[in-house]
């Protein structure tokens, strides 16, 4: 399986050669989404408008979105001259090289902070770093259960869970919200994050907005509960939730590939709530700009209780310089984040198990991108 994948992977970078073979050096084995065959795809090319892009851009960052971005730079790529590279390292790894001037832009499932803002000013000639929201979906909770098929679960198991306050999966408050589930005697094994994410920020973001007395914690990028165990990356996380018997952990819902079961939340709302695109965009859509001139950060809202809202969701930003851009990147990133926020690119997210941004949010974002400079 294993080689058959590598070969799968191989083939379908070899397809992608314009030029010269681009590369893709992101963490993680998962391979690029499919958007689409034929002339979709050539009809999504032709509507790139490319400028003066060329040569190759080098970016950091969430690996909650590696999936999105592998698929946006398949068609970018094919229409443009331009290579681009996302390491995956994880939203913080991404911020601090973007602050550091290493790269001219960066994903970060969590807004810049203060700090953050005050040191992209040094590398931002007259300008600052500014967050644009491109990307959405649901962090999923997989398990690995033998012979629960499907699990419910709320907020406060899920904070016990992960705080190792309930470690049985026959536990009473986990049988109690599946009374038709065969829970088995097995001991928890609850996997969080072992980098600093934007997946953990938000996922903790959660916790403590509804199960606040259970998860007593400040919450942020670097995981603060007790006990588990860790894996860097989404797609680390992942995998060890498919290999262990009796694993729990959080990640986007595009890593919940090959048999990985997803848990339903109880929101409180009139049925549990399934971990999928559609319900993600609704949670989404209850989101508020809070962000000051050009940054676009968003206030979500976690503890909705809304019918098909699942309240789990992330955003992940691309975080650029408003003003003060190299000149000898700024044509290409400004091409790609064009892109990457234009009614294809956002497309492309539905196909990927991302949610695209609601259409007021990417009309701003549109617009920013073209005031880049």
């Amino acid at each position: 399986m294993k080689l058959q994948r590598m070969n799968r992977r191989a083939l379908a970078l070899g397809a992608l050669a314009v030029s010269g073979a681009l590369a893709l050096t992101a963490c993680g084995s998962d391979e690029t989404g499919n958007p689409g065959e034929g002339s979709s795809n050539a009809a999504a090319q032709s509507n790139i408008k490319c400028d003066d892009a060329s040569g190759q851009v080098l970016a950091d960052g969430s690996s909650a979105q590696k999936n999105a971005v592998d698929a946006w730079v398949k068609q970018f790529s094919a229409a443009c001259q331009v290579e681009i590279n996302y390491k995956a390292g994880g939203s913080g790894a991404g911020v601090t090289a973007f602050t550091q001037g290493q790269v001219p832009w960066a994903g970060s499932d969590s807004a810049l902070k203060p700090d953050e803002v005050a040191a992209s000013k040094k590398i931002c000639s007259g300008g600052q770093g500014i967050d644009l929201p491109m990307v959405g979906g649901p962090i999923a909770v997989g398990y690995n259960v033998p012979g629960v098929d499907k699990l419910v679960l709320d907020s406060a198991t899920i904070a016990k869970i992960f705080d190792s306050k309930i470690t049985k999966w026959n536990d009473p408050e986990i049988a109690k919200l599946n009374p038709d589930a065969k829970l088995p005697n097995l001991k928890i094994q609850a996997f969080h994050r072992s980098d600093e994410s934007g997946t953990t920020d938000n996922f903790t973001k959660y916790l403590i907005a509804t199960a606040k007395k259970d998860f007593p914690y400040e919450g942020g990028k670097a995981w603060q509960a007790k006990g588990g165990q860790s894996a860097p990356q989404s797609s680390g996380v992942a995998a060890q939730v498919k290999q262990t018997a009796g694993a729990i952990g959080y990640f986007e819902l595009s890593y919940a590939k090959d048999g990985i079961k997803t848990v339903a939340i109880d929101t409180g709302a009139a049925e549990p709530v399934e971990a999928t695109v559609d319900n993600a965009t609704k949670a989404i859509a209850e989101a508020k700009v809070v962000g000051t001139g050009k940054d676009l950060a968003l206030e979500l809202n976690y503890a909705t209780k809304a019918d098909g809202a699942y309240p789990m969701v992330l955003v992940t930003y691309e975080i650029v310089c408003d003003k003060g851009n190299k000149a000898e990147t700024l044509p290409a990133v400004k091409a790609f984040l064009r892109y990457a926020a234009s009614e294809d690119g956002q497309k492309i997210l539905a196909e990927n198990d991302y949610a695209p941004m609601p259409e007021e949010i990417i009309t701003k974002v549109r617009t920013t991108v073209e005031s880049l400079s």
